[in-house]
């Protein structure tokens, strides 16, 4: 479904991230892996020659645009950025650490926003391009217990349809996934101790596994969704319904 495509995907050490990139190759992607760090996994994946692991902290300005340039260098293009790098918080709003609220909003939204500013000013020029940011239901709905985490998310999908207005003249699609409770190892760590419960509240029953998540990217990234954009998608089995 990628054949031919050059990708960038931040928050591949893990989860969602990870997964994605795998997905990714496997549909004959060429894919630069970003992360600030635990790609040590690329090695051992099969993939050494389709996938590029580049150790980054997307903060990093300069560093961000060097590997937007290196890419550019490399393949003359970038096709399909992914924003799925986040950190996310679990504390109520009479606790908030504000410190690590404008980390998180540095990393959520500032530099997601730095990324589709760079890479759509390629895509443009292709006349082509679809950008995916990684959002969440709680973004949408809000969470008691997660109200910075809700603030940035919400922010995710406010950028992600600003964007998607801008660049459709250049045919770029700007589209947000919002995912529910996703078992990935971090999520995993805290949910017996803070959600447990809430897997009551899942119709299907069941946390989304990361791979499930990658697929619906991997619908995004690829001309099968020439004609979408400005989206925020759900795949939570079932829970906002």
């Amino acid at each position: 479904m990628l054949q031919g495509k050059v990708a960038l995907i931040t928050g591949a050490g893990a989860g969602i991230g990870k997964a994605t990139a795998q997905l990714f190759a496997q549909n004959g992607a060429i894919v630069y892996a970003v992360d600030i760090k635990g790609l040590d996994w690329v090695a051992d994946s099969g993939f050494q020659k389709t996938i590029i692991p580049i150790e980054l902290n997307i903060c990093d300005f300069h560093a961000v645009k060097e590997a937007v340039l290196r890419i550019k260098k490399e393949q003359g293009k970038i096709d399909i950025l992914a924003n799925i790098a986040g950190l996310i918080s679990y504390e109520f709003m009479s606790m908030i650490d504000f410190d690590k609220f404008r980390m998180m909003l540095e990393v959520n939204v500032v530099a997601l926003i730095y990324l589709m500013q760079l890479t759509s000013r390629l895509m443009a020029r292709q006349h082509s391009g679809s950008i995916i940011n990684m959002a969440s239901m709680v973004g949408a709905k809000g969470a008691k217990g997660q109200l910075s985490y809700s603030a940035s998310k919400g922010a995710v999908i406010a950028a992600t349809k600003s964007a998607a207005k801008e660049l459709a003249e250049h045919a770029i699609r700007v589209n947000a996934i919002a995912p529910g409770m996703v078992g990935s190892d971090r999520f995993k760590a805290v949910l017996a101790e803070k959600f447990a419960q809430k897997i009551n509240d899942i119709p299907f029953g069941r946390l989304a596994e990361p791979e499930e998540i990658a697929q619906l990217c991997l619908f995004l990234a690829s001309d099968a969704s020439m004609y979408i954009t400005g989206q925020v998608i759900g795949i939570d089995g079932g829970i906002t319904m």
